[in-house]
Protein backbone atom coordinates (compact mmCIF):
# COMPACT_ATOMS: atom_id res chain seq x y z
CA UNK A 1 0.00 0.00 0.00
CA UNK A 2 1.51 2.99 -1.03
CA UNK A 3 1.67 6.41 1.48
CA UNK A 4 -0.54 8.45 0.90
CA UNK A 5 -2.61 10.80 3.14
CA UNK A 6 -5.66 10.43 1.60
CA UNK A 7 -5.20 6.67 2.35
CA UNK A 8 -4.59 7.68 6.01
CA UNK A 9 -8.01 9.64 5.89
CA UNK A 10 -9.65 6.51 4.65
CA UNK A 11 -8.52 4.20 7.39
CA UNK A 12 -9.35 6.94 10.11
CA UNK A 13 -12.72 7.31 8.19
CA UNK A 14 -13.16 3.56 9.33
CA UNK A 15 -11.48 3.09 12.50
CA UNK A 16 -14.65 6.01 13.25
CA UNK A 17 -16.84 4.45 11.74
CA UNK A 18 -16.31 1.24 13.89
CA UNK A 19 -16.61 3.11 16.81
CA UNK A 20 -19.42 4.36 16.16
CA UNK A 21 -21.13 0.68 15.29
CA UNK A 22 -19.09 -0.52 18.42
CA UNK A 23 -21.34 2.22 20.83
CA UNK A 24 -24.59 1.15 19.00
CA UNK A 25 -24.17 -2.54 19.39
CA UNK A 26 -23.06 -1.63 23.67
CA UNK A 27 -26.52 0.12 23.53
CA UNK A 28 -28.66 -2.46 21.81
CA UNK A 29 -26.58 -5.14 24.19
CA UNK A 30 -28.17 -3.19 27.26
CA UNK A 31 -25.55 -0.37 27.67
CA UNK A 32 -22.73 -2.20 28.20
CA UNK A 33 -19.33 -0.13 29.10
CA UNK A 34 -17.72 0.46 25.81
CA UNK A 35 -14.57 -1.37 28.64
CA UNK A 36 -16.29 -4.94 28.35
CA UNK A 37 -17.24 -5.23 24.83
CA UNK A 38 -15.49 -8.04 23.00
CA UNK A 39 -15.12 -6.29 19.70
CA UNK A 40 -12.75 -3.66 21.83
CA UNK A 41 -9.54 -5.71 21.18
CA UNK A 42 -10.36 -5.54 17.43
CA UNK A 43 -10.87 -1.63 17.91
CA UNK A 44 -7.42 -1.82 19.29
CA UNK A 45 -5.69 -3.90 16.75
CA UNK A 46 -7.34 -1.20 14.07
CA UNK A 47 -6.22 1.81 16.15
CA UNK A 48 -2.75 0.44 16.28
CA UNK A 49 -2.14 0.12 12.65
CA UNK A 50 -3.62 3.28 12.16
CA UNK A 51 -1.01 4.50 14.11
CA UNK A 52 2.03 2.90 12.82
CA UNK A 53 0.88 3.68 9.07
CA UNK A 54 1.38 7.43 10.44
CA UNK A 55 4.09 6.97 12.19
CA UNK A 56 5.03 5.72 8.51
CA UNK A 57 3.92 8.85 6.86
CA UNK A 58 5.26 11.00 9.20
CA UNK A 59 8.81 9.52 8.61
CA UNK A 60 8.77 9.92 4.39
CA UNK A 61 10.02 13.72 4.34
CA UNK A 62 8.15 13.57 0.70
CA UNK A 63 4.73 13.54 1.54
CA UNK A 64 3.08 16.96 3.10
CA UNK A 65 1.01 16.69 6.00
CA UNK A 66 -2.07 19.27 6.22
CA UNK A 67 -2.51 20.52 9.58
CA UNK A 68 -5.71 19.07 10.48
CA UNK A 69 -4.67 15.90 9.34
CA UNK A 70 -1.41 16.14 12.16
CA UNK A 71 -4.38 17.24 14.61
CA UNK A 72 -5.81 13.57 13.57
CA UNK A 73 -2.55 11.76 13.65
CA UNK A 74 -2.31 13.13 17.48
CA UNK A 75 -5.34 12.10 18.81
CA UNK A 76 -5.24 8.66 17.49
CA UNK A 77 -1.47 8.23 19.17
CA UNK A 78 -3.52 9.41 22.63
CA UNK A 79 -6.17 6.69 21.85
CA UNK A 80 -3.71 4.35 21.17
CA UNK A 81 -1.77 4.70 24.44
CA UNK A 82 -4.56 4.23 26.19
CA UNK A 83 -6.21 0.87 24.72
CA UNK A 84 -2.43 -0.79 23.69
CA UNK A 85 -2.63 -2.94 26.51
CA UNK A 86 -5.43 -4.70 24.35
CA UNK A 87 -4.02 -5.23 20.93
CA UNK A 88 -3.14 -8.76 20.14
CA UNK A 89 -0.20 -10.39 20.93
CA UNK A 90 1.86 -11.34 18.06
CA UNK A 91 5.58 -12.66 17.06
CA UNK A 92 5.17 -9.95 14.54
CA UNK A 93 3.15 -7.03 13.84
CA UNK A 94 0.58 -7.40 11.29
CA UNK A 95 1.85 -4.00 9.72
CA UNK A 96 5.81 -5.63 9.14
CA UNK A 97 4.32 -9.09 8.15
CA UNK A 98 4.64 -10.35 4.24
CA UNK A 99 1.84 -11.32 2.57
CA UNK A 100 2.88 -14.56 2.56
CA UNK A 101 3.27 -14.81 6.77
CA UNK A 102 -0.03 -13.31 6.67
CA UNK A 103 -1.39 -15.85 4.97
CA UNK A 104 0.18 -18.32 7.30
CA UNK A 105 -0.44 -16.17 10.20
CA UNK A 106 -4.36 -16.27 9.29
CA UNK A 107 -4.15 -19.93 8.05
CA UNK A 108 -5.36 -19.04 4.01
Amino acid sequence: MALSVQQFIKLANYYNQTAVLMSAICVQKGGIPIENYSGRMYAADVLEYIVEYARRLRANGKIAIPADVARAIEQFDAQYKRVKHLTTPTQKPIYEMSLDEFEKFMNI
